[in-house]
């Protein structure tokens, strides 16, 4: 025969704390401890996230230069010289078929609209022959802060395979933050 451990009997059945441990469900610890969990692995998540989104935006930034260079190279061989000095996120006069319009007239993944610099004075002195340069456009602002320093520091290093400055190489600044990219010095 069985013997059972006694257990005190209420009026209306078992003990409490046996009622208690009968029904299903999670202790309150069981849950902060899944909640911590979860926190750690966003914890984790979020920067490594935040990097592929940089790094993305990025590529797009740099294949836009090259496209664009094409085209501007494209139109100087064939014209004999580069198209005058246009506005942000307006085509340059004559770059209607080099250029698609699209690219070029939307805000760029950094903010800021593409702009056309013609042998433009710029920061220190220099003044390049061709340049693409991202600027601030009404609707489209160029604002400086932590992601958008992230950024050029990313383009600088794909560019330029290093970060050595940002008055040499292809990729400048130019002004308090007007990022260049210069097709012809």
């Amino acid at each position: 025969m069985l013997l059972r451990p006694k257990t005190r009997q209420t009026a209306g059945g078992p003990s409490p704390p046996a009622r208690w441990r009968s029904q299903r469900g999670f202790s309150i610890l069981e849950l902060m401890v899944v909640v911590a969990i979860i926190s750690f692995m966003m914890a984790l998540a979020v920067p490594t996230f935040q990097r592929i989104q940089r790094r993305t935006r990025t590529a797009a930034i740099v294949n836009d230069f090259r496209v664009f260079t094409q085209g501007f190279l494209t139109y100087s061989v064939e014209q004999g010289g580069f198209p005058p000095e246009a506005a942000a996120g307006v085509i340059p006069t004559g770059m209607d078929s080099a250029l698609r319009p699209t690219p070029w007239a939307r805000p760029t993944p950094m903010g800021g609209k593409y702009n056309w610099e013609n042998n433009q004075m710029q920061l220190f002195g220099f003044r390049p022959k061709a340049a693409v340069a991202i600027s601030s456009a009404p609707g489209a602002p160029l604002s400086l802060n932590a992601e958008t320093i992230n950024m050029l520091y990313a383009l600088d290093l794909f560019i330029d395979n290093e970060v050595n400055g940002w008055n040499t190489g292809q990729f400048r600044l130019s002004g308090a933050i007007l990022p260049l990219y210069v097709i012809e010095p």
